[in-house]
């Protein structure tokens, strides 16, 4: 009876673990409401959802400057326009309005948000056109073209790491399959696992095992798609 029990925690509690490698979590609206900031670093699923929207953030900055450049607005009305799209860019706006050195201003944003990486390209641009006096908005919208170019690639490179993820969450729950398997073919897996203490060192390594497998392939993942 003992047996059984602790069986049915265990069962549950790899079952939890793996919906939580499956299911991404979600804030509840009270959580996005709250005017206090968390402590909490964010999950990597709300990473990679922040540098993605920064990814396009960035591009559409970019277009919008360039449009708007090539229209003939001044320098500081098309990145104060940019910056009421993209917030972050306002530090941007404040070094122009200040004299302050523009690029090295948009290679500060970069560096503080990850998924703003591609700013530094539109920086290079800015840069280029001021020391050689060519059009800035032609520059940019070639730096447009390339950054749309990078974000094709990051695509196809997020799409393979998706399955590369799903594989080995999918591998991470086949141990719960093959005990239950076992389990319902008359044997009794539980009792070797639960009931002795080689099985509760088998469990511990094998548990330990595979949340360092779930943990070293989101590492190389993350490092993969590394803007």
């Amino acid at each position: 009876m003992v047996t059984a029990w602790l069986a049915a925690v265990l069962a549950a509690l790899l079952a939890g673990a793996a919906v939580a490698t499956l299911v991404p979590p979600v804030r509840s609206g009270s959580a996005r409401r709250s005017p206090v900031p968390s402590r909490r670093p964010p999950s990597p699923y709300a990473a990679r959802r922040r540098t993605a929207a920064d990814q396009a953030a960035v591009l559409e900055v970019c277009d919008l400057l360039a449009a708007d450049l090539a229209a003939g607005r001044p320098p500081e009305a098309a990145l104060s326009a940019a910056a009421e799209r993209w917030p972050p860019l306002g530090p941007v706006v404040d070094a122009l309005r200040l004299g302050a050195d523009v690029p090295e201003a948009m290679r500060r944003v970069a560096a503080e948000r990850r998924g703003a990486a591609d700013l530094r390209w539109v920086a290079g641009a800015w840069q280029v056109s001021q020391h050689s006096g060519h059009g800035l908005a032609a520059a940019l919208e070639r730096t447009a073209r390339g950054l749309r170019g990078r974000r094709r690639t990051r695509r196809l490179v997020d799409s393979e790491l998706a399955s590369a993820r799903a594989t080995a969450r999918l591998v991470a729950c086949l141990p719960l399959a093959v005990l239950l398997m076992g389990s319902g073919a008359g044997s009794d897996p539980w009792s070797f696992l639960l009931g002795t203490p080689v099985g509760w060192a088998c469990a511990a390594v094998g548990v330990s095992l595979v949340g360092a497998g779930l943990w070293w392939i989101e590492r190389m993942a993350d490092r993969a798609a590394a803007p």
